[in-house]
């Protein structure tokens, strides 16, 4: 029942991901939620707004050529207003795997919390 309205809101989070999209990726995230990685020299933690100044500031995937390159490997619920998504994406050379917590509030789903890894991956010549 949940999985056919929560791909629509990764897909979505895709889209901004690659186009570099903060109005479309405030419509998926929750007002408060986290985004952090470990995989930085120390660990980094943002807020929604934060995220969002740093995504208005970089020139997008899509305007650099780069071929989309995304996927939902799983989508697991926890009763009606929980899920946890794992998915993929590739922006440059980095392959990041995102754990994305969603919620569901006033009969939308939203992402509470991004937390991801990032592997590099070296461009074939």
């Amino acid at each position: 029942m949940s999985e056919p309205e929560i791909t629509p809101v990764i897909e979505k989070y895709f889209d901004a991901l690659h186009h570099s999209d903060a109005y479309l990726m405030e419509q998926v995230m929750h007002p408060d939620a986290v985004y952090a990685t470990a995989d930085e020299a120390s660990p980094l933690i943002r807020n929604r707004a934060d995220y969002l100044e740093v995504l208005r500031s970089r020139i997008s995937p899509a305007k650099r050529g780069e071929v989309r390159a995304d996927r939902i490997v799983s989508i697991e619920t926890a009763g009606e207003r929980t899920a946890m998504v794992r998915a993929l994406c590739s922006i440059g050379e980095r392959q990041f795997t995102d754990f994305l917590s969603l919620i569901r509030v006033e009969d939308q789903w939203r992402i509470i919390a991004k937390i991801f890894a990032i592997d590099f991956v070296k461009a074939e010549d």
